[in-house]
């Protein structure tokens, strides 16, 4: 399942390129459901499959009516008046309405077992602010933060004490301002000074009705891959190095050369080792399933890990980070996506020998 109705449309496209082409195909039978713009889920030709495996790319989602995809509870899906035989949706979905649980709690309630993380695991990996609470109630270190709705720059553009806020609980600029829900590396910029922060802020709202603001912190960017359900695997962690300002939407999914991965990062194998059990307990306090990114800061001065944020469906373009993080580690691309598939199963099934409240 691809596209969707976010910004990371085409990263969604792109993504779901690589999966087609790298999927156990002799193992697994593939069912394309493309997502438009406007929210609609369309099945695709069976053709499609074969055409993308021979080097074509995911350039837009076909649509037609005849062809729209339902879903409905315990029934599942449905296109063209019949059932769609399904075993497992993998949703490679970027951003808003499909990381964020809404897709996951239609399948759940669909009764269809899906790749990757439940209802709360998509929402708090979707939602900075309350991912990092809840790593604070477990007592793990993460990025200053301070929270900005749009309810208080309403009127006045900025909240009159935001200045002051901002100095004692972060220091001096300069900060990055960025969507509390949003996907990945949307919406964010970074300011130099406070004359900088409406602007900031009239951006990150257009994507969310609230917005962090966080320190631009002297530090190395630190990723780990995790694997798994109940007992989560954390592959070793690489560095992200960035050739733009930062590592922005462009960096990531764009640029090929907007950013080099060094694996392993370039740090005491202590620390290394720290990253991957702080990466295990982040993706177990946000309750993540199947797969998550967890990006850290290594701080140059203090030399501590501060956790920033979890990505629950993390690229799987020919640049994304996760996937090379596996391979590096001997987990070739496309045994990852069958063990996707096989963590979905047995976490489908377990759920569903579970008795329901009276």
């Amino acid at each position: 399942m691809y596209g969707g109705r976010s910004g990371e449309h085409e990263v969604s496209l792109e993504s779901a390129s690589s999966v087609i082409r790298n999927i156990d195909t002799e193992r697994f039978s593939l069912t394309l459901i493309g997502i438009g713009r406007d929210g609609r889920w369309y099945l695709q030709p069976e053709s499609l499959v074969d055409a993308v495996k021979a080097g074509e790319a995911l350039e837009s989602v076909q649509v037609s009516p005849e062809n729209q995809v339902s879903c409905t509870p315990v029934d599942g899906l449905s296109a063209g008046g019949g059932g769609l035989e399904i075993d497992c949706v993998f949703p490679v979905l970027h951003g808003s309405f499909g990381e964020d649980g809404t897709v996951q709690g239609l399948l759940e309630l669909a009764g269809t077992a899906y790749v990757g993380s439940g209802v709360l695991g998509s929402a708090l990996g979707m939602d900075k602010e309350l991912a990092k609470y809840s790593w604070l109630a477990h007592g793990l270190p993460v990025v200053p933060f301070l929270r900005v709705t749009a309810g208080e720059c309403s009127e006045s553009g900025v909240p009159h004490n935001l200045p002051e806020r901002l100095s004692e609980r972060l220091g001096r600029p300069p900060y990055f301002v960025k969507p509390a829900c949003a996907g990945s590396s949307v919406g964010i910029n970074r300011v130099e000074s406070v004359a900088e922060l409406e602007e900031a802020l009239r951006d990150a709202f257009r994507f969310d009705t609230k917005a962090l603001v966080e320190p631009s912190v002297e530090a190395r960017e630190i990723e780990v891959a995790v694997l798994g359900n109940r007992d989560p695997h954390a592959f070793t962690p690489g560095e992200v190095i960035p050739t733009h300002t930062f590592y922005d939407y462009d960096a990531k999914y764009i640029d090929p050369d907007g950013a080099r991965l060094v694996i392993p990062a370039d740090l005491p194998s202590s620390t290394l080792e720290t990253a991957r059990r702080l990466a295990i307990e982040a993706f177990q306090a946000a309750d993540a399933a199947g797969m998550a990114r967890v990006d850290m800061f290594y701080d140059k001065r203090s030399e501590e890990l501060l956790l920033n944020e979890i990505n629950t469906i993390p690229g799987f373009t020919r640049i994304s980070m996760y996937p090379r993080m596996c391979t590096h580690d001997g987990l070739a691309y496309p045994e990852l996506l069958s063990r996707l598939v096989e963590l979905a199963l047995e976490r489908h099934s377990e759920r569903q020998g579970l008795n329901a409240a009276d």
